[in-house]
C-alpha cells in the first residue's frame, strides 16, 4: 500500500463506492485511494489499530469521504471520533449519503463536517 493517502473513502455500498472511484479517477484524482467497507473498518485503519496496527498514525489522508449509514460503526461515531483527536480533527471530511433527514444534516456539520453531499 502507498504510504501517501490523499483519499480515504468510507463506503459499504458497492455500487456507490464504484460509482465515486470511476469519478475520481475520471479526473485523475484517485490514484492514492484507498476504500473501506464500514466505519469500524475505518476507525482501526485512521487510528492504526486492529489490522492496521502496523500503520503508521501520523499518515492521514489528506480528505475523507464519509458515508453515514454504515454496518458496525455509522458515519457520525466514525465523524465524532475523527473530529475529538487532536491527530485527525483538521482533515477534512465530506459526507457522501443519500440522507436528506435534517437531524443527519445539522449533527454532522455540529460535528465539524466540512461539506454534506446527497
Amino acid at each position: 500500500m502507498n504510504h501517501e493517502i490523499e483519499i480515504l473513502l468510507i463506503e459499504d455500498n458497492k455500487n456507490d463506492a464504484e460509482l465515486t472511484i470511476r469519478a475520481l479517477k475520471k479526473n485523475n484524482l484517485a490514484n492514492k485511494l484507498v476504500h473501506l467497507k464500514d466505519g469500524a473498518e475505518a476507525i482501526d485503519f485512521i487510528f492504526a489499530e486492529g489490522n492496521y496496527s502496523g500503520r503508521k498514525v501520523e499518515n492521514i489522508p489528506k480528505v475523507i469521504l464519509l458515508d453515514l449509514k454504515m454496518p458496525k460503526v455509522n458515519g457520525i461515531e466514525v465523524l465524532k471520533k475523527i473530529k475529538a483527536d487532536e491527530r485527525t480533527k483538521k482533515i477534512p471530511v465530506v459526507i457522501l449519503t443519500s440522507s436528506k433527514e435534517d437531524p443527519d444534516i445539522q449533527e454532522c456539520y455540529r460535528l465539524g463536517v466540512n461539506s454534506y453531499v446527497v
